[in-house]
């Protein structure tokens, strides 16, 4: 438990050892689930709760702070990290009402089982008023559920976004004191969950420029005493400019797809492009998404396996797809034994991506002089598509 101002606290938990979310995200610095309480002059409002396996903990800091009634538990979002403790809460103040849009409601009583009389719906914009605090509700859908709501504290200028600016951030600090390390966490976080919302939530930093905001107070991870560093990088994530980047995702069985990549990069740097390169037999996800915020191109390197690209390759390709970066151009390189569907396989995986498709290089066997002629002409493809405007660098 610990006071942002007064009167108004921070009871959510961190989670030092978690390593895994949604059983697909790594999370090598843990995280948080940030729950908030605030006592008015008349209520006491409890704004979003942890995680089911954090819920002692949770009513541990609402009790340390003497609070004797809670009115009002505000669901910003259905996902049960955030609500999976309003059952509980709700045992320990039975007269609390739980205050939600109408999308989040029904997702509520279909995930938690909660009594429907137990609602109070809210409009976007509406207010309610808990003495002398006032909260505003702020419909934000699509970050990254279709149902998401934040909260604006009126009198202290605190934003409440739920998962909107948050990170997977593991910290005894309240307030960003790191913002470097912030930054690297929140752009991760950006990347793997909310990247294929990029639109939608360009909208919705529209739509807050309204609010007169001091603070930040995510779900996840810090609370921002400085907003404008977290909304600026939003802005720049969801932009659509890309950099002279490339991001070259491989893998390679017996080091005829090896010896293409390295030529390759080494073609790439030597005019003037950033490489990230992302071995797929031992790569962290989260930094290969990360790569792919900004980098203009994707290149996916890979074997023929049977009739198609190696299953590491078709994975990654897979979650490009999901994720959607505003990545401009793609292309793929490889090697084939006697044949297959490596390229039509591959480009039907990433249907999603608005990319021009560049002339892939295909190789049989090991490559030769000819086969790297053809990785300069691709890298050359590259460095022109690479100076057309809207690409950094």
């Amino acid at each position: 438990m610990r006071q942002i101002k007064p009167n108004v606290y921070s009871v959510g938990t961190i989670d030092w050892d978690r390593r895994l979310f949604d059983e697909l995200i790594p999370l090598p610095d843990g995280t948080s689930y940030n729950a908030y309480l605030i006592k008015g002059g008349e209520k006491t409002a409890l704004l979003d709760t942890v995680d089911p396996t954090q819920t002692m903990l949770l009513i541990d800091n609402i009790i340390k702070i003497g609070v004797d009634k809670i009115d009002y538990v505000v669901a910003h979002h259905a996902e049960q990290d955030h609500s999976g403790s309003i059952a509980d809460i709700l045992a320990l103040y039975p007269q609390a009402k739980v205050v939600t849009n109408p999308k989040c409601k029904g997702m509520l009583i279909d995930l938690l089982h909660i009594e429907e009389e137990k609602f109070i719906t809210v409009e976007d914009g509406e207010t309610l008023s808990l003495g002398d605090k006032t909260l505003r509700f702020v419909y934000i859908p699509w970050v990254h559920w279709p149902e998401t709501l934040g909260t604006y504290l009126q009198e202290d200028k605190i934003f409440f976004p739920c998962d909107f600016f948050g990170s997977h951030l593991a910290t005894s600090s309240l307030f960003v004191d790191d913002e470097p390390t912030v930054y690297e966490a929140a752009k991760r976080y950006y990347a793997e969950i909310m990247m294929p919302f990029r639109t939608a939530i360009g909208k919705n930093l529209e739509k807050i420029k309204a609010l007169d905001i001091d603070m930040i107070a995510p779900s996840h991870g810090p609370v921002y005493n400085r907003p404008e560093f977290i909304i600026n990088a939003y802005k720049e994530w969801v932009s659509n400019n890309v950099k002279n980047e490339v991001v070259l995702a491989f893998i390679s069985m017996h080091e005829s797809t090896k010896k293409m990549v390295e030529y390759f990069v080494n073609a790439l740097i030597e005019r003037g492009i950033t490489v990230k390169q992302f071995n797929l037999a031992a790569v962290d996800i989260g930094k290969l998404a990360i790569a792919l915020v900004d980098a203009a191109t994707i290149v996916l390197g890979s074997p023929t396996v049977l009739t198609g690209a190696h299953p590491q390759v078709a994975y990654a390709a897979i979650l490009a797809d999901a994720l959607r970066p505003k990545t401009k151009f793609a292309s793929i390189i490889g090697s084939y034994g006697w044949g297959g569907k490596m390229i039509e396989q591959i480009t039907g995986l990433i249907s999603n991506l608005k990319v021009e498709l560049l002339e892939p290089v295909m190789v049989k066997g090991c490559p030769k002089n000819d086969d790297f002629a053809a990785l300069e002409r691709l890298a050359d493809e590259i460095l022109a598509k690479h100076k057309e405007p809207g690409i950094e660098g």
